[in-house]
C-alpha cells in the first residue's frame, strides 16, 4: 500500500475545519454532519477503491459514510488500491456543539482485512503506553493493574491518571480506583482521544479505563498500534439480538479478549486525528484574519513514523500573511 498519509491528512484537516465552523452553536447533528459531509468529498479525490468497514452506521441509518459504502475516485476501478477505512468524522460531536474541548476528527486505514469489523455495541477497555504494555489484565481487579502500571512507570499509585467516560455504569470503577489512590480524570466524551494520549508521554494519561464504543476501540488501536501502545477489549453483549448479529458478522465468542492486534492487525496501517477543538493531544481549529490553522497527527506502522503537524490555511490575498505561531 502506498503512503497514505498527507491524503487522510488532508480529510482530517478539512473535516475538523468544516466542523469547526459549527462550533458552539448548540447543534450535535450540525456539526457531525459538517465532518462527514466534508470527509466523504475528501476521500473521493484519493485514488484508492476504498471500503467503510467502520463508519456512522448501517446504510439504512447513515446516508453517507456508511458501514460497507464504497469511497475513492477508483471506488469504480477494479485495478486501483483496495483500502479499509475507519472513520470517526467528529469524536465528540456534543463537545463540539457546546465548545468543550477535546472533539477531533478520525481516520484510520489499512489494507483490506486490516481492520476489525466491530459491531456498533460497548467494548470493556483498558489503554496503557509501551512502558504498561503487557502489564495489565482485563480481568485483574482495578488495583492490581494500576499497581503494575505503577511499577512499569516506577512511580506511585497516587501519581497515576486514569481517564475514565463519566458515566453511571462506570460508578464501581470510580470508587475502586480511588480506593486504590489513583486520581481519575472524568471526560464527557472522547474515550478515543484519551486513549491516543495515553500512548504519547507527557500528555498526563497514564491509562484509560471502563467501557465505551467498540467502533472507537478499533480505531484506537490502529493508532496503538504506530504509538506501540496497548488496548485490551472485550465485547459488552447487551441482548440476544445483539449477540446473533455479532454471530453473523463472524464473532463465535463474545467473550473473547481482543488485543491491540486482534483490532488492527494490518501490515501497512495509517493514522491521522485533527484537533476540533482544543484537547489534551492537540489544539482545536483556529481562524484568524489572514487564514485558517489546523494541528493534526499522522501515524503509519510501516515505516513507524508519527507527525505532529501545524497546518497553515491562508486566505487567497496579496497582502496575506503567515504566522510562526
Amino acid at each position: 500500500m502506498f503512503d497514505l498519509s498527507l491524503e487522510v491528512l488532508k480529510v482530517v484537516e478539512e473535516a475538523a475545519i468544516a466542523s469547526a465552523r459549527t462550533m458552539g452553536v448548540g447543534d450535535a447533528e450540525i456539526a457531525d454532519q459538517a465532518a462527514v459531509e466534508s470527509m466523504r468529498q475528501s476521500l473521493d479525490t484519493i485514488d484508492i477503491n476504498g471500503t467503510i468497514v467502520i463508519g456512522e452506521g448501517e446504510r439504512d441509518e447513515a446516508p453517507m459514510l456508511y458501514i460497507g459504502e464504497k469511497v475513492g475516485a477508483g471506488k469504480a476501478n477494479g485495478a486501483a488500491l483496495h483500502v479499509d477505512i475507519a472513520v470517526d468524522p467528529l469524536e465528540g460531536t456534543n463537545l463540539c456543539a457546546t465548545g468543550g474541548p477535546g472533539a477531533i476528527t478520525v481516520l484510520a486505514a489499512s489494507e483490506k482485512g486490516g481492520l476489525l469489523h466491530a459491531p456498533d455495541c460497548y467494548m470493556e477497555k483498558i489503554i496503557v503506553g509501551p512502558m504498561s504494555k503487557g502489564a495489565v489484565d482485563l480481568d485483574a481487579p482495578v488495583k492490581h493493574n494500576l499497581k503494575a502500571i505503577a511499577r512499569r512507570l516506577q512511580r506511585g499509585v497516587d501519581d497515576l491518571v486514569v481517564v475514565v467516560l463519566d458515566r453511571p455504569r462506570h460508578k464501581q470503577l470510580i470508587a475502586d480506583i480511588r480506593e486504590a489512590g489513583a486520581r481519575i480524570r472524568l471526560i464527557s466524551d472522547g474515550d478515543l482521544s484519551a486513549g491516543i494520549a495515553a500512548a504519547v508521554s507527557g500528555t498526563g494519561v497514564h491509562a484509560v479505563m471502563g467501557s465505551g464504543g467498540a467502533p472507537e476501540g478499533v480505531l484506537a488501536a490502529a493508532a496503538l498500534r504506530c504509538l506501540n501502545g496497548e488496548i485490551l477489549g472485550r465485547l459488552v453483549v447487551k441482548d440476544a439480538g445483539q449477540a446473533e448479529r455479532m454471530k453473523s458478522m463472524g464473532i463465535q465468542d463474545p467473550k473473547r479478549i481482543y488485543t491491540t492486534k486482534d483490532l488492527a492487525p494490518g501490515k501497512q496501517l495509517v493514522f491521522a486525528a485533527a484537533g476540533v477543538t482544543d484537547g489534551q493531544l492537540l489544539k482545536g481549529v483556529r481562524f484568524f484574519g489572514d487564514g485558517i490553522r489546523t494541528q493534526s497527527i499522522v501515524m503509519t506502522s510501516s515505516p513507524a513514523r508519527v507527525h505532529f503537524i501545524d497546518t497553515v490555511y491562508p486566505e487567497n490575498r496579496p497582502d496575506v500573511k503567515v504566522r510562526f505561531r
